[in-house]
């Protein structure tokens, strides 16, 4: 399927990702249960915005010297990145036991903006962050580490394991600080309209609560069935 939009994947980035998983639901193009990460995943940066991208994979270790090829490696990687729709997201997976040394600091963050990579979600360490921030790139990671020790690409271009979700190139991704999901290529140019459809059953179902707790008065049972039954229909219609 064609890539979104420049103006699309803006339009993703006005709803929180909690709110685009609601939206997908509805769609029932996978279990509830599937599409996104476990718990672990934190948001490193401070920006008000989710990251929305297309997603370029990588694996790393940093606990032995990288050889010749391995470099070179790095190289090829890098076109995989520049070779994503834009705007694009390097996920990268450490696979060493105690992921201790950091791929990402300030040149890659650099580097990765110049090929249209908007930000990193890492199963690993990132460092450098106030500089990743400063240039407006986006840090998502499982720990915050110190040093590069020995880092080196080990492959790229595959499929990656990171909190239970397996991440293929070219998956359109969407994060903010609650964690990271999927949206399914065949139903991501009618996320942002869902979301708003969802929002707006929300709204009218928080004005009758918010209602009750200013008047002070209990709602009865009865009617939170009413108000749950006319929310549940408006984001079903």
């Amino acid at each position: 399927m064609e890539p979104l939009t420049r103006e699309q994947i803006d339009d993703l980035r006005n709803f929180d990702t909690p709110t685009i998983c609601n939206a997908i639901e509805q769609f029932k193009t996978r279990q509830n249960t599937e599409g996104f990460m476990r718990p672990g995943m934190m948001r490193r940066s401070q920006f008000a915005k989710p990251l929305v991208g297309y997603a370029a994979t990588a694996r790393v270790s940093g606990t032995y010297k990288a050889s010749a090829l391995a470099n070179e490696a790095l190289f090829n990687y890098y076109e995989h990145v520049r070779s994503m729709p834009d705007p694009s997201i390097s996920v990268v997976q450490d696979i060493d036991i105690d992921q201790s040394y950091s791929f990402w600091g300030e040149v890659q963050a650099s580097t990765h903006q110049s090929l249209g990579c908007v930000g990193a979600i890492v199963d690993g360490g990132v460092r450098d962050i106030p500089a990743a921030e400063k240039i407006g790139f986006d840090f998502f990671s499982t720990k915050v580490n110190v040093s590069h020790g020995y880092v080196h690409l080990v492959d790229y271009g595959k499929p990656a394991q990171i909190l239970g979700l397996t991440i293929n190139p070219g998956d359109l991704l969407h994060a903010d600080m609650h964690g990271v999901t999927i949206i399914p290529p065949e139903i991501a140019p009618l996320v942002a309209d869902k979301c708003r459809q969802m929002l707006n059953a929300e709204s009218e179902f928080l004005a009758h609560i918010r209602a009750a707790i200013a008047s002070g008065e209990k709602p009865t049972i009865e009617q939170l069935r009413e108000w749950r039954k006319r929310l549940i229909e408006q984001r079903n219609a």
